[in-house]
């Protein structure tokens, strides 16, 4: 049983001295999330308007948030994290 807390300790601390490793990951989690955020978009905008988005711009009024690196592909969002 110390064992195991002693190793947990160890990874916690080690993830705390690696700040690139957490900034990855963090971004990763933002990625995906952006790109459900998108997705989200795209069905908001087919609600209102009873037709597909052609372009991302068309959807900045649905979403907070710089969605530039993102397009519309195949009626889904493609970009980081999709």
């Amino acid at each position: 049983m110390a064992a195991a807390v002693t190793v947990s300790v160890a990874g916690g601390s080690y993830a705390a001295l690696n700040p690139d490793k957490i900034t990855a990951d963090a971004r990763a989690v933002a990625d995906k999330a952006t790109c459900r955020t998108v997705d989200t978009a795209i069905v908001g905008f087919i609600a209102v308007n009873e037709t597909d988005p052609t372009s991302i711009t068309q959807l900045k009024p649905y979403v907070d948030g710089d969605i530039s690196r993102y397009r519309i592909v195949g009626g889904r969002a493609a970009g980081p994290g999709c």
